[in-house]
């Protein structure tokens, strides 16, 4: 084990926390595989099943609803859209940018066939997607 310099530990931990916290954000926020030949970001997204529905919910802060497409092809789900630079036509430096904008898709395939979609709402930067699954007999 190595010995701590007490007069750099602290300036030693903020730089991992620094490399760790990068490190997120890249496995985050990345650039997709978009079909269409567009540069893309893929947001992240969280799905979970209960009680015979799938919830699907995707980090989109600073995303507006009339800028989202949602749309289903056989067994995929394709979430899109663009979210614009806030300080676009303003001069100035950029120093750091680690928030993604501009064309987003997110492609979420093998889903079961047959879901009815039973929630589409944007709340508090995110999109939250339900479908009820079939029954079958």
């Amino acid at each position: 084990m190595k010995a701590v310099d007490p007069r750099t530990w602290m300036w030693t931990r903020a730089l991992e926390v620094l490399a760790e916290a990068e490190r997120l954000q890249k496995q985050f926020f990345h650039l997709g595989q978009s079909p269409s030949r567009r540069p893309a970001w893929e947001p992240p997204v969280d799905i979970y099943e209960s009680n015979g529905a799938l919830h699907i919910v995707v980090a989109l802060p600073g995303v507006s609803a009339d800028s989202l497409k949602v749309r289903t092809d056989d067994k995929v789900l394709v979430i899109s859209g663009d979210r614009p630079v806030p300080w676009e036509g303003r001069a100035g430096s950029i120093h750091r940018m680690e928030i993604p904008y501009g064309h987003f898709e997110r492609r979420i395939e093998g889903l079961p066939s047959g879901l009815e979609s039973t929630r589409t709402e944007l709340c508090n930067g995110c999109l939250f997607l339900a479908f009820r699954k079939p029954k079958y007999p």
